[in-house]
């Protein structure tokens, strides 16, 4: 079934990026305005897809009308639409932001927003294996160029740890995508699923290599622990816009795992069966233990939301270690929850920073912002709700989490949750009174705030009392979606009816 609405998440982003760049050289506004245009678009689009998907209908657009498995199938479900949504909402949020004059610090921030935007759209859609790795390239080339936008000595150092460890990583994955191409004869993830479910016992080792591998690849783009190193310094001196959309690059690595592992390593595949698991779990946990303690530590603002991301990184992870259905639809609406906010307060804390003169976003005594009031209740709507607390979105999340755990999961998992929350709570309390009350007397001075910067932290920081107002129907959606997930036999068979159909 192909529908041609599929394919314009990932071919309306390369169109704009290629006019963008056309006319790097030209006026502002005219960039601005066609970045704003086409993410708005964008966001339009995901919203119809968003609903195309909800009618639980696996759908798949045959590039070149070379059907599956040879040919290259971008695919629809609930799951796939949810993240195109979520990235789109954020990257709304970016653009906005970037449109206060961020976007002029360096040079074709808009052009390489698309193309990365196109990248994580393309990772979300796309039903072959090879095809995601291409996908994962194009994100991350573009995040290279992002990371760098408007120089500086910290952006560069970390940005040489980031590239070096993603070249890693790509290595690693075509390594794995070749294990595992070699003993199924295929790339096709539904196609991949029927092979490993029929594989000859003498060739489960090539096969665990290669799922293994991919773990670890995975595993870096969603900072897990010990891959996770790189994350804090390189979210903590990226440009705020940047920053705020880095936050869904992370859920790239966790929606890559759930694909993965759900539809080719099901309850099909028999011995092969749900093999990452305890690595998942055990690792998710760990995660979870040092981010709280990099909370603790953290003496500036935007080190304490990269810290924050690692924290959302270890209790999604922990729900899919614990793979159930119920455990994934609770950290899909925790993740819909944590990538807004963390997006939001990486954005406010930019804000935050460039009021307070010399200290910025150190956690020093230093200027009272001019805005104080504003941004202090923006801070303890964003600090409530990325801690958990009720009646915000977070809390939500965090309570489908706890109660899908099981008697043995919830001695590790609920003490580490409940505590890496208190630790947010700890840490962002003494943040935001260092901030706003152990400051000085403002000046005359004071950097004044675009009406775009204030567009974009309340885009994002409006979701936490939004998504709580609409938890119940979304809290049904991600229920829906992770339904659908646990079965994969609703793509395999949308995908190869007539393998399907001979077996």
């Amino acid at each position: 079934m192909m529908s041609h609405l599929i394919v314009l998440p990932v071919v309306l982003p390369l169109a704009s990026a290629v006019l963008l760049l056309l006319t790097r050289f030209g006026n502002p506004r005219l960039k601005r305005a066609l970045g704003l245009v086409s993410t708005l678009a964008l966001l339009g689009i995901s919203f119809a897809l968003l609903v195309e998907a909800s009618t639980d209908t696996v759908q798949y657009y045959a590039l070149g009308d070379w059907q599956p498995p040879f040919g290259i199938v971008l695919v629809l479900d609930r799951l796939s639409a949810l993240m195109l949504l979520v990235t789109a909402l954020l990257a709304v949020g970016c653009v906005f932001f970037a449109c206060g004059g961020d976007d002029e610090k360096g040079s074709n921030f808009h052009g390489l927003l698309q193309l990365q935007l196109m990248g994580i759209n393309g990772a979300f859609l796309t039903g072959d294996l090879f095809n995601l790795f291409v996908f994962f390239e194009v994100l991350l080339l573009a995040s290279y160029a992002l990371l760098l936008h408007g120089g500086g000595k910290a952006r560069i150092q970390s940005a040489v740890h980031y590239v070096v460890l993603n070249l890693a990583g790509s290595a690693l994955f075509l390594i794995a995508v070749g294990l595992l191409y070699g003993a199924t004869g295929t790339l096709n993830m539904a196609d991949m699923a029927r092979e490993v479910s029929q594989l000859d016992p003498e060739r489960h080792g090539l096969v665990v290599a290669g799922a293994l591998l991919l773990l670890v690849v995975f595993g870096l783009k969603a900072a897990i622990l010990p891959l996770y190193f790189w994350l804090p310094r390189a979210y903590s001196s990226a440009p705020a816009p940047v920053a705020a959309l880095f936050a869904v690059m992370t859920k790239v690595g966790v929606y890559a795992i759930l694909r993965v592992y759900w539809l080719i390593f099901g309850e099909q595949a028999g011995g092969l069966a749900a093999l990452e698991q305890p690595w998942v779990w055990w690792l998710s946990l760990a995660t979870l233990a040092i981010a709280g303690i990099g909370v603790l530590a953290a003496r500036d603002l935007k080190l304490l939301v990269a810290y924050l991301v690692l924290v959302s990184v270890g209790t999604l992870l922990a729900g899919v270690g614990m793979r159930s259905a119920e455990a994934v639809a609770g950290l899909l609406f925790y993740l819909v929850h944590t990538t807004l906010i963390t997006g939001g307060l990486f954005l406010l804390a930019e804000m935050i920073g460039v009021q307070r003169g010399k200290a910025g976003t150190r956690l020093v005594k230093g200027r009272t912002p001019k805005n104080a009031t504003a941004l202090g209740l923006l801070f303890i709507v964003g600090a409530m709700a990325v801690a958990g607390l009720p009646p915000l979105s977070g809390a939500f999340g965090k309570i489908m989490l706890l109660g899908a755990a099981d008697s043995g999961e919830r001695v590790w998992f609920w003490p580490l949750l409940l505590g890496t929350g208190l630790c947010a709570l700890i840490a962002l309390s003494r943040a935001g009174s260092t901030l706003f009350w152990r400051s000085q007397e403002s000046d005359a001075s004071s950097e004044r705030l675009s009406p775009w910067h204030w567009a974009g932290v309340t885009w994002l920081v409006a979701a936490a009392p939004l998504l709580a107002i609409l938890a119940g129907p979304l809290s049904g959606y991600t229920t829906a979606a992770a339904e659908q997930l646990t079965d994969p036999d609703a793509i395999i068979q949308t995908l190869l009816p007539a393998a399907e159909d001979a077996s």
